[in-house]
């Protein structure tokens, strides 16, 4: 009617849906059985080996087939391949080797560097021959003399050089002079062949300089320099004697433990290896130093000769006279034999 108010009647109205299948209504007068909403579960169930009935889960569905399982990183993997690097039969043996090697060298080289520390710190003693070491001196100081020989005679045999191809040239432009200047032809020929002569003779003095400085230095950068190289490994393996021969002497005055009857074993048998190793390279040297002399002498004595008879061939001009010097000279000084550092 006009007198009622629409708002209540829409209240008023049924609501009317199809619950399921089994057709019953349902309305605000009627609102039917109370329906429960599911649950959140307090905690997950993440094992995988329980076996569960297909309920209602709170997400709505169904747990069969509707909730997944967790897997944070997917199905374990498994192979039958191996995923070891295959080696070798003897690799093991050979990396204990490189270890072991590495492991002795430490040691030397700790005890080696104690020994030369305490030396120069004067807290141990060290083994002197000083016939040998007075040799080594004497070797030493040969080597810095012949060096500055070598240097000197290099120097002159430059400078020698610069002098004969000036000279060559200068003998090419007097010749070139003589033809084009007819009133003075004759003294630039007269210059320009004693010009020729002197380059002549200069490029033979050039040549003997030249073996001169060959003859030395194969001495000083060779054959000395060989020596000393030996002179060194003496010289390493007298601290490595030394070293061990300090612990050895450490050992003996030990205490008798079991450790340090099994330290006293193998530095023994460490020191009888530096020992024979020392006595060695000590022979070696002697055996050198008294070589290196002999021949030094020898090739000296033959080099000092042709060094003396060139220059004064080519200073003196007088072949007659230069011939009857040489002559008394040879007489005075006996040629040496051939020796193994010229050949």
């Amino acid at each position: 009617s006009l007198t009622s108010n629409p708002m209540e009647d829409i209240e008023n109205m049924e609501e009317v849906y199809m619950e399921g299948s089994s057709g019953s209504r349902r309305s605000r007068s009627n609102p039917g059985p109370e329906q429960k909403r599911p649950q959140p579960p307090r905690s997950l169930d993440f094992s995988s080996d329980k076996d569960t009935d297909p309920s209602q889960s709170w997400t709505g569905g169904f747990t069969q087939g509707c909730t997944p399982q967790f897997q944070p990183f997917g199905a374990p993997a498994t192979s039958s391949i191996s995923l070891t690097t295959p080696s070798s039969p003897g690799e093991g043996l050979g990396k204990t080797t490189k270890l072991e090697n590495m492991k002795n060298w430490t040691i030397s080289t700790y005890k080696c560097s104690r020994q030369s520390l305490y030396e120069k710190m004067g807290k141990t003693s060290k083994t002197v021959d000083p016939e040998l070491e007075d040799q080594i001196d004497t070797l030493r100081n040969t080597q810095k003399k012949y060096s500055e020989i070598l240097r000197l005679a290099r120097a002159l045999s430059s400078h020698f050089y610069n002098m004969v191809q000036t000279q060559n040239s200068l003998g090419e432009c007097f010749s070139d002079l003589a033809h084009k200047s007819p009133e003075l032809q004759q003294e630039f020929l007269y210059n320009a062949e004693a010009q020729r002569n002197l380059t002549k003779n200069g490029q033979k003095l050039l040549a003997s300089l030249n073996f001169f400085v060959s003859s030395v230095n194969t001495i000083v950068n060779k054959t000395m320099e060989d020596s000393l190289l030996t002179v060194k490994q003496y010289e390493t393996a007298r601290v490595e004697y030394d070293a061990y021969r300090t612990d050895l002497e450490f050992y003996t005055a030990a205490k008798e433990t079991e450790a340090n009857q099994m330290k006293l074993s193998e530095t023994q048998l460490s020191f009888n290896n530096k020992k024979a190793e020392f006595e060695k390279l000590r022979s070696d040297v002697q055996i050198k130093l008294k070589f290196l002399d002999e021949n030094r002498v020898k090739v000296m004595a033959k080099q000092l000769l042709l060094f003396h008879t060139a220059v004064s061939a080519y200073f003196s001009g007088n072949q007659v006279a230069l011939e009857e010097s040489m002559k008394q000279f040879a007489g005075k000084v006996k040629t040496p034999a051939t020796s193994w550092i010229e050949q």
